[in-house]
């Protein structure tokens, strides 16, 4: 598919990981900005067998006090951000859930020769791009890609964005796509403190890139607080900066050109037919032919 491309620059690694939306566990609607309910385990309870020493038992009592509140005040933050939404944040979020819907629906097949919904990320990414187009948006792939420096290490990361100007030709409005947000975050080791936050993450992000810059902040110092109660070393790849080069640095915008409701349905290939058969099945009709007696 023709497209253009543009490199925009904006104040703001690559994955062949498969995505793939069953029709087990959650629904499709579930994995949008919708809040996964957990109820808080209680803490557990001070051993009184054992004596400690009074200082060493109040600095125990303060950094206990410090990290339940961190923690509490990370999991408001984050539920406040994810709460609110614009219109035009909800709009677009309809869209992508619809066409998400519509693509698991249909028997599409991508380049990779599997169907879209079951291929790798790409082509997902690509179909869903190019409906939201076709649907009047200005949809596009965006591909960042920075250089590695004394604080972070070098990658590359692609997802959607939608630039509005609805609102005014002078000002425009970013929101961000991501279909694999809530991945970007977790831990193997994560505590659960930062697990329940990574609970509330959608894995489907739609948002302003406002919104995204917020939560980034929010759970890269939630990540900071789990490494150090953890006593473990942090990877530059979880730091603030990394993570904001992803979606919030410059990027290169390439727009795909919008297409018919025809041409979205490809018909599966047909059988191939092996060097032996080919012959015979070329000569079959005049071999069908009805006999014509000779007089």
């Amino acid at each position: 598919m023709a497209g253009a491309t543009l490199r925009i620059p904006m104040n703001y690694r690559t994955s062949d990981e498969m995505v793939e939306f069953s029709g087990e566990g959650a629904s499709l609607a579930d994995v949008f900005f919708g809040f996964m309910e957990k109820e808080e385990e209680p803490t557990p309870s001070d051993c009184g067998d054992i004596s400690i020493d009074q200082d060493e038992e109040d600095d125990t009592s303060n950094n206990f006090e410090e990290s339940k509140g961190f923690w509490e005040e990370q999991n408001r933050f984050l539920q406040a951000t994810l709460s609110r939404s614009s219109s035009l944040e909800s709009r677009i979020r309809r869209a992508t859930k619809e066409a998400l819907r519509e693509l698991k629906l249909v028997d599409t097949f991508c380049a990779c020769e599997r169907k879209v919904t079951e291929g790798c990320r790409n082509c997902l990414r690509r179909e869903l791009s190019d409906r939201l187009r076709n649907a009047g948006y200005d949809s596009a792939i965006c591909k960042s890609k920075w250089r590695s420096s004394p604080y972070i290490p070098s990658g590359e990361h692609s997802y959607i964005d939608i630039i509005d100007r609805s609102f005014s030709k002078k000002r425009e409005v970013r929101v961000v796509i991501e279909l694999n947000f809530r991945a970007e975050f977790e831990m193997a080791r994560g505590s659960d403190e930062y697990n329940h936050l990574i609970g509330h993450l959608p894995e489907v992000f739609v948002g302003k890139s406002e919104r995204l810059r917020a939560v980034i902040k929010i759970m890269c110092s939630a990540a900071k607080m789990c490494m150090k109660e953890k006593k473990m070393h942090m990877g530059p790849w979880r730091k603030q900066k990394y993570m904001q080069a992803k979606w919030l640095g410059p990027c290169e915008r390439t727009a795909g050109a919008r297409f018919s409701p025809m041409e979205f349905y490809v018909s599966p290939r047909k059988p191939r037919g092996s060097m032996l058969t080919s012959d015979l099945l070329d000569t079959l009709p005049s071999m069908l032919q009805t006999a014509i007696k000779v007089v």
